[in-house]
């Protein structure tokens, strides 16, 4: 029996040097996760009246959740809306992933 003929050797391209990154400059606006909104009435119950980035609202709309045990207990990723969070969500509960949906309607 015969081998069949071995196949070429595939050769790679050199790999192009990456760009170094550019730094950013002092006065650079920051990106939409970071710049300062101001929470509505009904959010500002909830994180303060002070302006935050989105960031730091959903991070203390969490903190809020976990302090009043808002959390289903049969499926951590829904959460059960007491009164200060119904009027943000405008709904009983929803789900951890719609919450950013939610909370965009109440920052400017």
């Amino acid at each position: 029996m015969a081998t069949p003929p071995k196949a070429a050797a595939k050769t790679k391209a050199p790999a192009k040097p990456k760009a170094p990154a550019k730094p950013k400059a002092a006065g650079a606006a920051p990106n939409a996760l970071q710049k300062p909104l101001t929470p509505s009435p009904e959010l500002a119950e909830i994180v303060g009246k002070d302006m935050l980035s989105r960031g730091q609202v959903v991070s203390k709309v969490w903190d809020y959740i976990r302090a009043h045990n808002l959390q289903n207990p049969a499926d951590k990723r829904e959460i059960l809306a007491d009164a200060k969070l119904a009027k943000v969500f405008g709904r009983d509960k929803c789900t951890m992933f719609e919450m950013n949906k939610y909370l965009a309607m109440h920052l400017k």
